[in-house]
């Protein structure tokens, strides 16, 4: 019998999932243009393509939460009339989404359950769940304690919850949503057991990520996406990340970070003891002691919510903490009594904050506005009492010209670029500024991979300056990559520092779980208590 080419299945194997012609618009933008996938039962195939490719919109249309204009969908074989997400989970499609859809202080079985009791009496459809619980644990390696709440559990478990959930509803197919982005390295490798084991149950699993790493660890298949239209699909042991990478974006991109060694001058920044305590009354940093000195970038890794946020909005004048900190050897307000953010530009500090549509850019304003943010006196752009906007604009073009922003239109709303090309302004304002130090947070968060070859270049650049850099990334190979040393935050303390040639992303995933004893193997489910232990104190609080 023959196998097909690309998936090594029979030939005479209804596919899982087969989508014929799909296009979708969204007014004048085509989102989706005539795509055809076929994915065989069995089996873990991938999607991936930069920002804006289609993905999310090819996956929503799969799952009902948007309808097509042309094409088909075939499940097992069979047309579907995909109309809601109702419709789809009675085809057997299940979806794990990115952000979870959990109710925080139900319990895992009640989320289980919710929208699909079998009546208006809860206790036994509880029954019921409790004992398909037991059996799906048994089953795929997804145990999880039925009885505890959504808000005392940590990511990773969530996780699971989110897959029972799918499973619990008898779906055959699994669609992940970048699964990995809040897990640490452990917890990603617990949930690549899983896909593995449910494949091996015979379930068909889409995995949608940016990661290529992952797309070649536990993907058979996977197809590229690039504006909108489907442009390949290949057997993973037959590509490589390389290939995969100038699928997505139409020429060859660079994946290692290019860089000489660094040579650390002075130090730059000198923070001692500096604690932060929220509205809530939770210390969020606890004695944070940190140097950075000039030409070297200090990489903060650590899982999400663990201070690393709260250590930048303290350093770029945002937010109030209490210890002290010193900038080139003078002292630097961290208690908000002195200093704000304007205070700390023309102190020489930078600040290319975590959320650049919240914090980094207002939307509504074009370019040229965004890019004056934060340095509207500056004596360039002034004439008198008045602004001069035709040199901001002019200064602008320039900016967006060597940064790469596409458009390169001054005069364009900053909503209206992509997320990569909002990134490269927030960063022109800020790396051409010369500044001495420069703080950083996810640099390429949401970012295509082209554009995530030049920030990283950028931002070495003005280390290769003699510039200080401080760098925050939940990207643990972004933080190997560009650090020439790197600190480990969990729950609000520095665990430890490591250079990248001395270490690897097991180790500061350990550390990243507060689990400082890392010569020995610790489980999972350490990992995770670990980082539950901190979330249910946080909750408490």
């Amino acid at each position: 019998m023959n196998a097909d080419a690309t998936t090594g299945q029979p030939e005479t194997a209804a596919p899982a999932i087969e989508l014929k012609g799909i296009s979708k618009s969204f007014g004048p933008v085509q989102a989706n243009k005539d795509i055809s996938i076929r994915v065989m039962p069995g089996t873990i195939h991938g999607i991936i393509g930069e920002n804006g490719a289609g993905k999310s919109t090819l996956m929503s249309i799969l799952y009902g939460f948007y309808k097509a204009d042309r094409g088909e969908i075939f499940v097992s074989g069979r047309k579907a009339n995909i109309t809601d997400s109702q419709a789809a989970i009675a085809s057997g499609i299940g979806m794990v989404f990115q952000h979870f859809k959990l109710v925080e202080n139900f319990t895992v079985l009640e989320n289980i359950i919710l929208g699909a009791e079998d009546g208006r009496m809860l206790t036994p459809s509880l029954a019921k769940a409790r004992r398909t619980l037991v059996d799906l644990a048994a089953d795929y390696g997804l145990n999880v304690d039925p009885d505890a709440k959504i808000e005392d559990i940590g990511v990773g478990m969530q996780q699971r919850v989110e897959i029972l959930k799918a499973l619990y509803r008898q779906a055959d197919i699994l669609i992940l949503d970048e699964p990995t982005g809040v897990l640490t390295p452990a917890e990603a490798d617990q949930l690549f057991r899983i896909l593995a084991r449910l494949r091996e149950e015979g379930k068909t699993i889409i995995l949608i990520t940016h990661k290529l790493r992952e797309i070649m660890e536990i993907t058979d298949t996977v197809s590229v996406m690039r504006r909108g239209e489907m442009t390949a699909t290949v057997r993973t042991a037959d590509t490589s990340p390389a290939e995969l990478a100038e699928l997505m974006v139409g020429r060859k991109v660079l994946l290692r970070v290019d860089k000489t060694p660094a040579q650390p001058g002075e130090v730059v920044l000198d923070v001692q003891g500096l604690r932060v305590i929220d509205s809530s009354g939770v210390e969020r940093l606890r004695g944070i002691d940190l140097k950075v000195r000039a030409g070297e970038i200090v990489g903060i890794a650590g899982v999400a919510g663990n201070g690393q946020s709260e250590l930048l909005e303290v350093l770029g004048g945002m937010k109030a903490g209490q210890g002290t900190a010193l900038l080139n050897g003078q002292p630097l307000d961290v208690t908000g009594k002195k200093s704000d953010g304007k205070t700390r530009r023309k102190s020489g500090v930078a600040h290319v904050p975590e959320d650049r549509q919240r914090e980094g850019l207002i939307m509504d304003f074009q370019a040229w506005e965004n890019t004056a943010f934060g340095y509207h006196d500056d004596p360039a752009y002034n004439t008198g009492f008045l602004m001069n906007n035709a040199a901001i604009r002019e200064d602008t073009a320039r900016k967006m010209e060597r940064f790469d922003v596409r458009p390169p239109n001054p005069r364009l709303a900053a909503k209206n670029f992509s997320g990569g090309n909002q990134q490269k302004v927030v960063l022109a304002r800020e790396i051409e500024r010369n500044p001495d130090l420069l703080l950083i947070g996810q640099p390429t968060r949401g970012v295509d991979i082209g554009a995530i070859e030049f920030i990283h270049e950028q931002i070495v650049a003005l280390r290769d300056q003699g510039k200080a850099i401080l760098l925050v990334s939940v990207e643990l190979e972004e933080i190997l990559a560009l650090s020439d040393r790197i600190a480990v935050m969990f729950d609000g303390r520095i665990m430890g520092e490591r250079l990248p040639a001395d270490t690897n992303e097991k180790e500061l995933g350990l550390l990243m779980a507060g689990i400082t004893d890392t010569a020995h193997e610790h489980s999972v489910e350490e990992i995770e208590a670990n980082l539950a232990h901190v979330h249910a104190t946080d909750k408490g609080a």
